[in-house]
């Protein structure tokens, strides 16, 4: 990753360095909903747009979803190092582009990622010590499925093979840091936003502690 910024927040007493939230779920478990209530909720939270070569629907928009491009340009990026992580879902393509996020971080900015836990298992590997995952549950696998037909965007194979995708995704729950079951959405917003002060307070992201530690030690 880049090196360490020292970037001083407005009204911050010690500088930070970013970090990497990551939030998995399958399909339906409200991960992108409570993504889209952070992101409005901290203006410190920016987004990690993944590249994909899956058709866009008809209620995204390039470049604030993903950006759409075709497996040309993706395998491009791949073979020159500039994903972070990639993962086939589907038969699409998707993964991270890496210089936004280490900008990102390197200014004191937190990147939250919407991203499966193939993705997030290849972040651990990467760059463990600025990641913070967290992993959303379902109240149950019918609400799952209730959830999906709600939102009317998938054919009912594509629900079928949501539903059976789920059943290996809520096997990796335990690779995760953290885990929120999604039964009601105001508290699992603030359960995310709980983990989320915690991992801004962690010492080693800190970056300007020694320099405050320094002058609070100092003689007047």
């Amino acid at each position: 990753m880049a090196a360490r910024g020292d970037h001083q927040r407005e009204g911050a007493s010690v500088a930070r360095r970013g970090l990497m939230l990551v939030m998995s779920s399958p399909s339906g478990a409200g991960k992108t909903t409570l993504s889209r209530l952070l992101l409005a909720a901290d203006s410190n939270v920016e987004l990690s747009i993944s590249v994909t070569t899956r058709p866009r629907r008809l209620s995204e928009v390039d470049g604030r979803d993903y950006h759409f491009i075709d497996q040309r340009k993706y395998d491009a990026m791949a073979r020159n190092g500039e994903l972070l992580e990639w993962a086939t879902v589907f038969g699409f393509s998707y993964g991270t582009p890496r210089e936004p996020v280490e900008r990102a971080l390197a200014a004191g900015r937190d990147v939250l990622f919407d991203i499966d836990w193939q993705g997030s298992q290849q972040l651990i590997k990467k760059c463990r010590s600025e990641v913070a995952t967290i992993f959303i549950l379902p109240p149950s696998l019918s609400e799952l499925e209730r959830r999906l037909r709600r939102r009317a965007e998938d054919t009912e194979d594509i629900i079928r093979k949501r539903m059976e995708k789920a059943t290996d995704e809520l096997a990796h729950w335990a690779e995760y840091d953290y885990v929120i079951v999604n039964h009601d959405l105001d508290q699992a917003f603030a359960d995310v936003r709980t983990v989320l002060a915690a991992e801004r307070l962690r010492r080693e992201r800190q970056t300007g502690l020694a320099d405050f530690m320094r002058s609070l030690q100092s003689k007047p």
